[in-house]
């Protein structure tokens, strides 16, 4: 008989022998054998002898509690030590400490799942401790620090006993992955023959399935089962708010932080692609199909109610829950809810025949379990169901199923959170509470009413619809007549955000920029410039599109062109200073997109509107523009000519942020001339003024422009304390061209100071960076850094550096760069 479990405070040790497969191999089923009872008494002997009572074995795997934390990390000690002396059994181990509910079966909780995890996640030898443990003992540990489990919301802080080295964590270390809010249920099988795919090399699994039956939670569980296999990441792609094919490519780059083609990013990268949502932007599938023809170890799982139908996929069918696990989530959800309430078992299952075992379904009944006694929430489904169903001819029967559970949740709302709910819809990608109140009225009450009605969701701060639900509520709020409106108040609160992001360039107010606020809500700003063209509202257009002039050059010039080109394609008459500003802002795009002549045109129309017009601030911004242009055709003097008398109008009206961008210019002209002295200055003078009136991101670009003028000028201390501190801002803003050029310049000074190992690590992260921005830093100074580094250390082991260097993300080689290590 088993003797009475610990109660209370409790700690947890579990174990398993790593490699157990191959060692088996190795020496042969007897002799296994004997090894294997071997580790089994040493494991026992050191448990039972420091307070630990087994509660389960299976295999060579060990599950024991223990009513003290010290006693179960001497026991762990005591056993690791006696493996290591007698046998080739290596032991993997970890200790959690929780208060876990002892049952008739044994223990329940989350804390015995995370202790199973944090064991899994080590080395044989090593034994890994959770924080809650750790303050507990008084032994050496290491502190590994934060790592995300398999299935466990929150991260945990993980030490390990002793100070031995090991390999990385088989953690969760390098994702996007959105942690779960409730575990998994009944998909043990499935997600076990998921894994089998990934691990056959299936390069692309399409989970298909009808909205509701869980293809997202379905699919983040088996990527998280199967992350230990790509060591370059695990990534979340959500097309949820996209509906532009063309739009598929940078939100992938977007999701696993490439800063430049993802194509190129991926190429040699170890990678899993979890992309949710592809039903609505299936004419994508072909670039899909071409990323992975071009990146060979790069998996994917796909989500989408169809198949994509290209090479390479292997369709796999999620079906409904059958009644077993179908009753354990009901259970479990309702009892989150109303935790006094009982339904028996036939009941529920009745509850989830009636609901075609839909988890998004049940979930929303068992929502209902506060307001709704069990047989009457039975009534209520076997009444309105067969009501409620769509006459559409072209969706499945469980579609209409889906439809008529959130028709009936939908009618359980009063009035006031009907309206909202319907409201709601018209944000594409989620809202802050902020902009729902703003939009449609709803307040903080209101939205969590919708929120505990499992109709709206928190993700990361913000509030978003289900796309299944936001497509009802869509067509509700249509037949409610009151679209026009909410999309109205909606293209007019995204216009202010957007203008107040302060990302318009030629009308830049001082105090700093919020790109951050335009990349948290770009699709409702795409969402609302495509309501204002539709609605031919070519003024607030034009608007929207000069307010994201630098979202649009920073995250993807080419759909700044083409979005700039589809409004100034619009017939209407409108103010001609917008269609200016709209005309540079297309011109910035272009610019950045690589069109040079298109931007010079473009350049061109806006001078000759703001001539017109008499507008100085305008003329200045775009003969400086001009002038950039010509400096980098080499006409040094039309430059000097151009920027001059754009300097010359700052000056007249006293715009020290114009005059920062002139006087840096002007160092730029003085460098091609070859006066790096004159250049210096200059460039410093820029870099002041513009820390003067808070403009970090040209701060940031003069402080490293100077760092390469130091060193093309063999100033290297200099060069090496000025990249540092430019770097350190442009990393702060996520300033792609500063970083690259931050980087390079570090590179060649480690290259200068003796260091080719990391100055060909630093150089390998960004040899082919040339820059998505033609008229960036980097371009100007790469041939004499390149000429610089080989001069220096050029060899085998700087060879060998780049190579390495090529794997690291550019923000693994910033870090590098700042480490002073």
């Amino acid at each position: 008989m088993r003797p009475e479990l610990p109660s209370g405070t409790v700690t947890f040790l579990f174990t398993d022998v790593e490699g157990s497969t191959s060692l088996l191999s190795e020496l042969g089923p007897e002799h296994y054998a004997s090894v294997l009872a071997d580790h089994r008494s040493a494991i026992r002997e050191a448990c039972a002898e420091n307070g630990g009572v087994e509660v389960d074995t299976q295999g060579d795997a060990f599950f024991f509690a223990f009513p003290t934390a010290p006693g179960a990390l001497a026991a762990a000690a005591d056993f690791t030590e006696r493996l290591a002396s007698f046998g080739p059994i290596r032991v993997r181990v970890g200790v959690h400490t929780g208060t876990p509910l002892v049952g008739d079966e044994g223990y329940v909780g989350a804390d015995v799942h995370r202790a199973a995890r944090i064991a899994a996640a080590g080395h044989g030898g090593q034994v890994l401790v959770s924080a809650s443990t750790a303050r507990l003992v008084d032994v050496e540990l290491t502190d590994l620090g934060d790592h995300r489990f398999k299935d466990l919301a929150a991260s945990e802080r993980v030490y390990q006993l002793g100070d031995e080295d090991f390999p990385p964590l088989k953690s969760l270390y390098r994702t996007n992955l959105p942690a779960p809010a409730n575990p998994l249920v009944g998909r043990k099988k499935e997600i076990l023959q998921v894994r089998r795919l990934l691990d056959d090399g299936a390069r692309l699994i399409t989970i298909t399935g009808p909205g509701g039956v869980g293809k997202t939670r379905f699919a983040l569980s088996a990527a998280s089962e199967a992350s230990e296999r790509f060591p370059d990441g695990v990534w979340f792609v959500d097309l949820s708010p996209v509906r532009d094919p063309a739009l598929v490519g940078p939100t992938i780059g977007h999701a696993i932080e490439a800063d430049d083609d993802v194509v190129q990013h991926l190429r040699d990268m170890t990678s899993l692609l979890v992309i949710d949502n592809f039903e609505q932007v299936v004419a994508a599938a072909r670039d899909l199909a071409l990323l992975l023809g071009a990146c060979p170890n790069v998996q994917v799982l796909a989500t989408s109610r169809e198949p994509l139908r290209i090479s390479h996929e292997k369709e796999y069918a999620l079906d409904p829950l059958p009644e077993a696990p179908a009753v354990e989530l009901f259970r479990y959800r309702a009892a989150a809810v109303a935790p006094d309430v009982t339904f028996e078992y036939a009941l529920a299952a009745n509850i989830c025949l009636q609901l075609d075992g839909l988890p998004l379904a049940i979930e929303l009944a068992a929502a209902r379990s506060r307001v709704f006694e069990p047989d009457e929430l039975l009534a209520r489904l076997e009444r309105r169901l067969p009501v409620l169903v769509s006459r559409a001819r072209d969706i499945t029967d469980r579609q209409r199923t889906l439809h008529a559970t959130i028709a009936w949740s939908y009618e359980l709302l009063d009035a006031d959170e009907a309206r909202a709910f319907r409201a709601i819809a018209v944000f594409r990608g989620g809202a802050t509470l902020h902009a729902i109140e703003g939009v449609t009225g709803a307040d903080a009450d209101l939205v969590e009413s919708l929120v505990d009605k499992s109709l709206l969701r928190r993700r990361r701060g913000r509030l978003v619809m289900l796309e299944t639900v936001r497509e009802f509520a869509l067509d509700e709020l249509e037949r409610a007549d009151e679209a026009a409106s909410v999309r109205d108040r909606h293209a007019a609160y995204f216009l202010e955000l957007a203008e107040g992001a302060n990302l318009n360039a030629g009308r830049l107010r001082v105090g700093g920029q919020r790109l951050d606020l335009a990349i948290a809500d770009q699709d409702n700003i795409r969402r609302a410039l495509e309501w204002t063209s539709d609605s031919r509202d070519l003024e607030q257009a034009l608007r929207l599109l000069a307010a994201m002039e630098q979202f649009w050059v920073v995250n993807d010039p080419h759909e700044g062109v083409r979005r700039h080109a589809a409004v100034l394609d619009l017939d209407g008459d409108a103010d001609p200073a917008l269609r200016a500003e709209a005309l540079r802002s297309y011109a910035s795009s272009a610019d950045i997109a690589g069109d040079g002549d298109l931007a010079r045109e473009l350049y061109g129309r806006s001078l000759a509107i703001f001539d017109e017009l008499g507008d100085a601030h305008g003329r200045a911004v775009l003969l400086h523009r001009l002038g950039i242009h010509a400096m980098f055709d080499g006409d040094l003097e039309r430059a000097r000519v151009l920027v001059g008398g754009s300097q010359s109008l700052h000056e007249r009206h006293g715009d020290i942020w114009g005059l920062a961008q002139t006087v840096g210019t002007f160092g730029a002209i003085a460098r091609d001339e070859g006066d790096l002295e004159k250049a210096s200055a200059l460039v410093a003078d820029s870099a002041r003024l513009a820390e003067q009136v808070g403009v970090a991101w040209w701060h940031a670009g003069m402080i490293l422009e100077l760092a390469a003028l130091s060193l093309e000028a063999d100033k290297v201390d200099d060069a090496y304390a000025q990249a540092r501190a430019g770097l350190e801002i442009a990393r702060e803003l996520h300033d792609y061209g500063g970083r690259v050029l931050g980087v390079g310049v570090l590179a060649c000074v480690a290259g200068v100071g003796g260091d080719p190992d990391r100055a060909g690590r630093l150089w390998g992260a960004i040899e082919d960076d040339y820059v998505r921005a033609p008229l960036g830093g980097w371009p100007r100074h790469r041939a004499g850094c390149e000429a610089r580094l080989v001069a220096s250390c050029g060899g085998p082991v700087l060879d060998d550096a780049i190579a390495a260097g090529r794997h690291l993300s550019l923000d693994d080689a910033v870090a590098l760069a700042l480490d002073k290590g």
